[in-house]
C-alpha cells in the first residue's frame, strides 16, 4: 500500500492544545472489528468494554524535560531538542537553527550546562557532548523544558505548566521524548475500578523515541522501517502474559508503543519473553498480530506510522471510517485529544 492511502483531513480546530480538566473525560470511540459498528462514548465507560481476566498492559516510561534552550558563544539563540543518547553524555539532537552549529561551536544552557557540537548525522540530526557540572538529570529537570510535538503551541518563556500532565500516572522509568499517550486518560479511581473486575495489570517499559513520530519519507509502505526503541519486559509480566495467551484470555494493550513491544517479543520468541532489546518491528498492512486482543488508542497525524499500525490492526477501511466519523463529531485529535478503543 502507498503512504497516500493514510491521508485524511482535519480541521485545524480539532487539534487539542491543552489537557481536559479530568483525564477520564475524554471521549473514547467504540471500533468493533468483527461487526463494524462505531459507538461514541466516554473514557470513564472503558470498565464496561472490559471482562473479568483480561490483561490491560500498561507502558510505565516517564518523559524527561528534554527540550533545551540556550545561546552560542556569540549570543545567538539556540534550540535543542534531545533525540537518544549514542554514549555517556554524548546525544543526537534536532537543533534550531541546525545551519548555523558547526562542528566545534559551544552552546550555553546555564552554569551548570554547555554542550559542544560533534558533528552532523547523514539526516540532518545534530550531535553534541554536554559538559554538566553535577547531575545530568538534575539538571534537566531544573532547566529543561516538557518536549510537546510541534503541534501543540506554548509562547516562548511561559510556565512549563505541562510538566506532570503530559506523564500518565502509572509513569515511572524516566527515558521518553514524549509520553505514551493513550495512557494520559487513565486516573488512578478508573485502574482501581478494573482491578476490582478481575482485570489484571501488567506493564512494560518502551521508551518513546523521536521514531514513534518521525515522517514516513517514502511512498511505499513496504521500503518503511521505524527506528528501534528500548523496551523492557519484566519477569512477572512474560509470565502474566504467557499464562493469559494459554487460557485464552484478552490482552488489551494501551498504546501503539505497549502494541509494538508485546508484538515485537512474540515476533521474536512465538511467546512472551523477559528481556531489554530494541524493538524495531515495523507494523504494516499485511502484519498478522500475535500477541494483543485490543487496543485502546489515541488519534494519530495522516499518513504517519502510527496510522498505520492502527490500521493494520483495524482494517485499513473501517480505520479511515472511524477517522472520519470522529472529525464529524469534532472529537479532538493527537496527544492531549480522545481515543479509540479497539475490539
Amino acid at each position: 500500500m502507498l503512504i497516500s492511502d493514510f491521508d485524511y483531513n482535519l480541521p485545524e480546530n480539532l487539534i487539542a492544545q491543552s489537557p481536559l480538566e479530568k483525564r477520564e473525560d475524554s471521549r473514547m470511540l467504540i471500533v468493533d472489528r468483527r461487526s463494524g459498528e462505531l459507538a461514541d462514548r466516554n473514557f470513564y465507560d472503558l470498565p464496561d468494554f472490559l471482562r473479568e481476566g483480561d490483561v490491560v498492559v500498561l507502558n510505565n516510561t516517564r518523559v524527561f524535560p528534554a527540550r533545551l534552550f540556550g545561546r552560542s558563544e556569540t549570543g545567538a539563540r539556540v534550540e535543542i531538542f534531545l533525540v537518544r543518547e549514542t554514549s555517556r553524555g554524548i546525544w543526537e539532537t534536532l537543533a534550531r537553527p541546525a545551519r548555523r552549529l558547526k562542528t566545534g561551536k559551544k552552546i550555553i544552557f546555564s552554569e551548570k550546562l554547555i554542550a559542544e557540537v560533534i558533528d552532523k548525522t547523514e539526516d540532518g540530526k545534530v550531535r553534541v557532548r554536554f559538559e554538566a557540572d553535577g547531575n545530568f538529570d538534575r539538571i534537566l529537570d531544573e532547566i529543561g523544558r516538557t518536549p510537546l510535538p510541534p503541534y501543540i503551541k506554548r509562547k516562548e518563556g511561559s510556565i512549563d505548566a505541562d510538566r506532570e500532565r503530559y506523564q500518565t500516572v502509572f509513569a515511572r522509568e524516566r527515558g521518553a521524548i514524549a509520553a505514551p499517550t493513550a495512557g494520559l486518560h487513565f486516573t488512578p479511581e478508573i485502574l482501581e475500578k478494573i482491578i476490582a473486575m478481575g482485570v489484571t495489570i501488567a506493564e512494560v517499559t518502551l521508551h518513546v523515541g523521536y521514531g514513534t513520530f518521525e515522517p514516513v519519507r517514502v511512498r511505499d509502505l513496504s521500503r518503511h522501517s521505524v527506528m528501534p526503541e528500548q523496551y523492557e519486559i519484566g519477569d512477572t509480566t512474560a509470565e502474566t502474559l504467557n499464562r493469559a495467551k494459554a487460557e485464552g484470555r484478552r490482552i488489551v494493550a494501551i498504546g501503539t508503543t505497549t502494541t509494538r513491544a508485546l508484538e515485537t517479543v512474540m515476533t521474536k520468541h512465538g511467546h512472551f519473553e523477559a528481556e531489554r532489546e530494541s524493538a524495531n518491528l515495523t507494523i504494516i498492512p499485511g502484519y498478522k498480530f500475535k500477541a494483543i486482543d485490543a487496543l485502546l488508542t489515541n488519534f494519530h497525524l495522516p499518513q504517519s506510522s502510527l496510522l498505520v499500525l492502527v490500521s493494520t490492526f483495524a482494517g485499513h477501511q473501517l480505520i479511515m471510517d472511524a477517522y472520519n466519523h470522529a472529525v464529524g463529531k469534532s472529537y479532538r485529535f493527537y496527544s492531549y485529544g480522545d481515543c479509540m478503543l479497539i475490539i
